[in-house]
């Protein structure tokens, strides 16, 4: 369904009214999934226009089988859509940043079905934005609001039994993998048969029966020809993946519905202040990626853009990625899974604390979580960021106990990964310490942390201007560190809008020489186990990337490597048992 769709703006909100729900009313053409904002689309307008509307005419081919029902789904639609199929009001979503789909129904070859999609987003700081503007123009680190379609959208049939849902959590200490499967039925005795494969060779097949929709099952995945162990692990280095066929089968083994995914065999925790990877102490060499491009804004245009992404991520020695106020595009998180990249899955922000805002943000960050919980490459979630949103965490207890209550609501939705509070500082109850440091002098940040680490981890003294690591009541018990932030380092350009944190360079010698300080400093602290490096590439005004927006190399990669390759002091000599 991505392509040429018919569009209109609705600035007076009349398109309810006047029908437009029953009838293409569209004046323009745009180029879905690409927003009104971006040059791809085909329109190209930055300015704010609060409610949208798409059109599409389907005509129903032989391709479409006539028992099945027809399903639309959408990858991303920012923020309330409405849709309405051939005049009739099918249903709404809110959110910005995760799927979901309706069901269109049967439908005769030959027949004409409208799609009528009404979109509003306001400018409300109250739902979930990420980094989206809500003024008229860009300010600070906060852009081009992206309005309406931005993710993929695409039409499939499903049967009246069909997969909804898996969720897979695999267990590298027991060998085994637990598959949850939810689906779509209300008929009784129907066999759910789960056959795992690696690199084509069968591993093990488990049938159940589905209660209610439900079936959960524990599949041993040991196979004595697999592996040193029986089992191939996941990581960065080996991003070994299995693949998993699901079946729903009635009483005469007919099938009615087949799937097919995939699940790493990984473990991450905490212990004695590390972050263990399979039992193995990992250190992360991170960097921000904020996921916008040059023409497409927040949307990638192909899998080649992401994947040279994630080429030069590896390229200059990072093994893994912060993806900044965004969730990205399934199918990037796919190719981090096949190339071993580090994720860490990040809630995008809401900007005023209010009972609504509170409510909006829990609802969509509770499916970002469920929807994301396959991919072996994301370590950790992280659904607040430097008190955004929360502005008065620090002292104000209801705000505290938001911060909580998503800590412990993430721990309940997935009990395999670390939780990070509120990245940067004034946590609350955190599994890991995320501290943001702008400083530009390496030698002076490494002081800091080496001779004060008592009074920044005790809150004794700010690490950052007026910001504490813990909010007041909470602190210190050992967690892990990484400084999560730091660097933002932009070459000098004659624009004044542009801009990064301290004074700009002037040459890549200077780039590299400041780099190298900051980076070498936080590395030669022995408490502290991962940095993430403010940013991949360039983001509109935002000028402080390894790279331009058009995805050029502002310095030589290969010299960003060896900084990044440089040993990390004595943390390897801690033992992470």
């Amino acid at each position: 369904m991505n392509g040429q769709w018919d569009f209109a703006f609705d600035d007076e909100n009349i398109g309810v009214l006047e029908g437009w729900s029953h009838t293409v009313r569209g004046d323009r053409k745009i180029n879905v999934p690409f927003t009104y904002e971006t040059g791809k689309s085909g329109i190209g307008d930055e300015r704010p226009h609060g409610v949208i509307w798409y059109w599409k005419n389907i005509t129903i081919t032989n391709e479409f089988k006539k028992d099945q029902s027809i399903q639309i789904n959408f990858e991303g639609c920012d923020y309330h859509l409405d849709l309405w199929v051939n005049g009739v009001y099918k249903g709404s979503h809110d959110g910005a940043y995760t799927r979901f789909a309706f069901e269109l129904g049967k439908f005769a070859e030959g027949e004409e079905v409208l799609l009528s999609i009404r979109v509003e987003d306001p400018h409300s700081e109250e739902q979930v934005r990420g980094k989206q503007r809500w003024l008229s123009d860009n300010y600070g680190c906060w852009y081009v609001q992206t309005t309406g379609i931005w993710k993929d959208v695409w039409l499939e049939q499903v049967s009246d039994d069909y997969v909804e849902k898996i969720k897979i959590t695999p267990d590298i200490y027991k060998k085994t993998v637990t598959i949850h499967t939810m689906c779509h039925s209300n008929k009784e005795n129907l066999i759910m048969k789960s056959d795992v494969y690696f690199e084509g060779k069968f591993i093990n097949s488990v049938s159940g029966k589905l209660e209610a929709g439900v079936c959960q099952m524990d599949i041993d995945v040991y196979n004595k020809y697999v592996g040193e162990w029986g089992i191939e692990l996941w990581s960065p280095d080996a991003p070994n993946l299995y693949t998993l066929k699901i079946s729903i089968l009635d009483e005469d083994d007919n099938c009615k519905d087949e799937v097919e995914s995939y699940f790493g065999m990984r473990d991450i925790r905490i212990r004695n202040g590390l972050v263990l990877l399979n039992g193995q102490p990992l250190y992360q060499r991170l960097v921000l990626d904020q996921g916008y491009w040059k023409d497409t804004g927040l949307t990638p245009e192909n899998d080649d853009v992401l994947l040279k992404d994630i080429e030069y991520v590896k390229r200059m020695g990072f093994n893994g990625v912060r993806k900044h106020q965004k969730t990205e595009s399934d199918r990037f998180l796919y190719w981090c899974d096949v190339h071993g990249l580090l994720v860490w899955g990040e809630g995008p922000s809401f900007y005023k604390y209010s009972d609504k805002a509170a409510k909006n943000f829990v609802r969509e960050w509770t499916e970002i979580v469920e929807q994301n919980y396959n991919h072996p490459c994301i370590i950790i979630w992280t659904p607040l960021n430097e008190s955004w949103g929360v502005p008065a965490i620090e002292r104000d207890v209801c705000q505290q106990n938001y911060s909580q209550a998503v800590y412990h609501l993430t721990k309940s939705l997935d009990s395999t990964r670390p939780v990070i509070s509120n990245d940067g500082w004034e946590h609350t109850t955190s599994d890991i310490l995320t501290l943001h440091d702008y400083e530009e002098d390496g030698e002076i940040m490494r002081r800091k942390y080496l001779t004060k680490k008592e009074e920044v981890l005790s809150c004794e003294i700010y690490h950052n201007n007026f910001r504490a690591a813990y909010a007041q009541g909470f602190g210190y018990k050992g967690e892990p560190v990484l400084i999560s932030e730091y660097g933002g380092i932009a070459f000098e350009d004659n624009d004044k809008e542009s801009w990064g944190y301290g004074e700009k360079v002037k040459t890549e010698e200077d780039f590299l020489e400041r780099y190298k300080a900051l980076t070498v400093g936080i590395k030669s602290l022995p408490y502290v186990c991962g940095y993430c490096y403010t940013q991949l590439s360039d983001v509109q005004q935002e000028k402080n990337g390894f790279l331009t927006e058009e995805r050029r190399f502002k310095v030589n990669p290969e010299k960003i490597r060896a900084i990044n390759d440089l040993p990390e002091g004595v943390f390897w000599n801690k033992k992470g048992h």
